[in-house]
């Protein structure tokens, strides 16, 4: 037994050689994300697989949360992948507020540190990519400015949601977030801010993306969509 154990460890010494690495750079460096709900639409779609970069904000020691290099912090507008301060669950929601900001919204309407954030209608070309379930529900897109960070947001005006809270400052250390599809996402509102430790990544681009409604087929406008 322990013979053909050893041959086969010989003999497949590569691939098991190259499935590590593979888990390493996975858990340290860079990974891929299905995206299960939508939460972040119209940004990301149900059933996109998103890439995602674990070096962004520092270096991890691979399989754990602690850090080898503290990296750069994440930026207003980034879309970033984190652990749910309530219950550990993998989130992607995009960052509002700063350690040290003051936020508030009214009315879906965004005040970043007593400035009111722009906003403009948008239709977005993801509409068409909605899963048909959302395109049958009243909604509606907005252009939301954030500094250096103009994107797209959902409306769903007649969903159950907080429209409006605050004005809350963000502690030191820790986020506020929010989805782009506010009626439908469980977010800061909800959950609270997030420590910077439990943010993994940053979510740069979308690599592929299948259609649940169409028999799972790619969509193809959506192949390596860099994100924003």
């Amino acid at each position: 037994m322990h013979l053909r154990l050893h041959r086969l460890l010989v003999e497949y010494r590569s691939l098991l050689i190259f499935f590590g690495f593979m888990l390493v750079f996975r858990s340290a460096v860079a990974d891929w994300m299905y995206v299960p709900s939508g939460s972040m639409n119209p940004t990301l779609i149900e059933g996109d697989r998103i890439v995602v970069d674990k070096d962004a904000y520092g270096l991890r020691i691979p399989f754990t949360t602690m850090r080898l290099t503290q990296g750069a912090d994440p930026q207003r507008g980034d879309i970033v992948i984190f652990s749910s301060p309530e219950d550990g669950i993998t989130l992607v929601k995009r960052v509002i507020g700063l350690p040290g900001d003051t936020v508030a919204m009214q009315n879906e309407r965004l005040t970043i540190n007593g400035v009111a954030v722009e906003y403009a209608p948008a239709q977005p070309a993801a509409d068409a990519d909605l899963p048909r379930a959302t395109q049958a529900l009243d909604h509606a897109y907005l252009h939301e400015d954030l500094p250096g960070k103009s994107h797209p947001i959902m409306l769903l005006p007649n969903r159950g949601a907080d429209r409006s809270f605050g004005p809350v400052s963000v502690p030191a250390g820790q986020y506020l977030m929010l989805g782009d599809n506010r009626d439908n996402s469980k977010d800061s509102r909800y959950i609270g801010f997030v420590p910077r430790d439990a943010i993994v990544g940053r979510a740069f681009a979308v690599a592929w993306s299948l259609n649940p409604d169409r028999w799972y087929l790619p969509r193809e406008d959506r192949f390596f969509k860099a994100l924003r």
